[in-house]
């Protein structure tokens, strides 16, 4: 194995075959910033309201608190979920092309498949039916 990464073509290059590695780290450091936030983000306003951190909130009943503070932790786990989604939408789409030789390989395979091959696997899907 390579290493972790995405190939992208070099910008400004004329050349197809000259790549760049992107790292995965990048992803992963989101994914890990966002999972951190849906943890971290709920529980504060959970502790908050409990603690009477939040201005308004020793006015509540104990109900009305235990309510409010799970419905605005449900949204804000919403939240970062969306801007988690948003992140990931601004992604350039050109980052992921598929590997040249994979591709080759693959067409050489679907081409390289004998006839006989075929009827028997439409044979066999008609057995199971």
């Amino acid at each position: 194995m390579e290493g972790f990464g995405i190939r992208v073509p070099i910008e400004g290059s004329s050349c197809e075959h000259l790549r760049k590695r992107v790292p995965m780290a990048e992803v992963i450091k989101k994914f890990f910033i966002a999972s951190m936030f849906m943890w971290i983000v709920p529980i504060a306003i959970l502790y908050g309201f409990n603690h009477s951190i939040f201005p308004g909130s020793t006015q509540l009943s104990s109900q009305s608190q235990t309510l409010v503070s799970g419905f605005l932790a449900v949204i804000s786990v919403n939240i970062v979920i969306a801007f988690y989604i948003c992140m990931a939408m601004k992604e350039p789409t050109d980052r992921h092309v598929p590997d040249p030789a994979f591709l080759a390989e693959a067409k050489a395979s679907i081409r390289n498949s004998t006839p006989s091959e075929n009827e028997e696997s439409s044979e066999d899907r008609d057995k199971q039916e």
